[in-house]
């Protein structure tokens, strides 16, 4: 099969023939139809984030069919249709037990043993555990989740990491009620479903703050009352206007940056929540003063994932989705074949709020 591999850092990726192990004991192999390119990748592929091994294929938002099952596998069949998550877990430890399988803190087979190997029989490592830009992947039954067999596959696999970021952030991690005041630092792939988790939970007032203004059509089209670029003026001072003095009843932060956390904190109201949702480059730090925490009692709160339970969330989605309430179309900027991966990856980091998405043609 073919895939997309990364030889070392800011390197552009190469697509060569790779084969893939058949799946063992609660493994799943799946035929990638689509794979949506999220910012994640481009932290991996430019150094970011430390701990990262080559040759390695990225590309974590992926949709597909399954083709292959392991032993043990239970509710993945061949034929079905499928997301498929960096969520991988285990089921009964600590935190799986919990209701948090987004922490789970087992080593599993696939965390230590890569099932890929290029054409000189070097072992190629699944970027975020999936490894999406390749025609098939093998993955563990826990990352997969069920999709509608009329659902397109290209805006099915923006459900795999950047709508379920977002969306979750709100409902899961915050647990916004309606009638209240958001606003979302960064509007990028998580940013995005951030503002239309709150519209669809019937925020008040939303306002999306983002140096990009290409961004805010978008922004207000899913529900966003107001848009400010830090660039044209304060945005505390303006978000104080729109609030009557107030400050936001939620912040969520979805842009990995001291900037945006600080910019957050600044606006954020008494008793008010902040979420960090996005996942800064390693060595970010933030500077917020404690004392207004204490004296506002505010909370500040991270959430990896959306702390997103597939079985859960994924259904709900799509009950939004074909309600009308949840826009994925929308969110997509353009599709690409695999040999276009590098074009793709390029304008992926302009800093748009769309996704790009590589598409493969069985």
């Amino acid at each position: 099969m073919k895939a997309a591999v990364c030889y070392g850092e800011a390197q552009p990726l190469v697509v060569e023939e790779v084969t893939c192990a058949s799946p063992e004991e609660g493994e799943v192999k799946i035929q990638v139809g689509a794979c949506a390119i999220c910012q994640s990748d481009l932290h991996f592929l430019s150094g970011a984030w430390p701990g990262k091994s080559f040759p390695a294929i990225c590309g974590h938002e992926v949709a597909g069919t399954v083709v292959a099952a392991g032993k043990s596998v239970g509710a993945a069949r061949e034929g079905d249709r499928v997301i498929v998550s960096l969520i991988r877990d285990c089921g009964t430890c600590r935190y799986c037990a919990a209701g948090h399988p987004y922490l789970c803190e087992t080593t599993l087979a696939l965390d230590i043993e890569e099932r890929f190997r290029n054409g000189a029989g070097q072992r190629v490592y699944q970027g975020l555990r999936v490894g999406g830009f390749a025609e098939q992947v093998l993955v563990h039954q826990s990352q997969l989740a069920a999709i509608p067999d009329d659902m397109p596959l290209d805006q099915a696999s923006l459900l795999a990491c950047g709508v379920l970021t977002g969306y979750g952030a709100v409902v899961n991690a915050a647990k916004m009620p309606p009638g209240k005041s958001a606003a979302v630092v960064g509007i990028g792939g998580v940013g995005i479903n951030c503002l239309q988790a709150a519209a669809i939970g019937r925020a008040e007032t939303l306002i999306a703050i983002d140096v990009v203004p290409a961004k805010f059509t978008l922004a207000r089209g899913l529900g966003a009352t107001h848009c400010l670029n830090p660039k044209e003026g304060s945005v505390s001072e303006a978000v104080m206007e729109i609030t009557r003095g107030l400050g936001v009843d939620y912040v969520f932060v979805a842009a990995g940056s001291a900037a945006a956390i600080e910019q957050g904190a600044e606006i954020l109201s008494k008793m008010g929540c902040m979420v960090l949702a996005a996942l800064p480059p390693a060595g970010v730090s933030a500077k917020i003063q404690p004392r207004f925490v204490v004296n506002k009692s505010q909370t500040i709160m991270g959430t990896k994932m959306g702390s997103a339970r597939l079985p859960v969330d994924v259904p709900k989605l799509i009950e939004h989705y074909r309600a009308g309430r949840l826009k994925l179309g929308e969110l997509i900027a353009g599709h690409h074949p695999l040999t276009g991966i590098n074009d793709a990856i390029a304008t992926a980091g302009q800093g748009e709020a769309a996704r790009n998405v590589i598409m493969f043609d069985h």
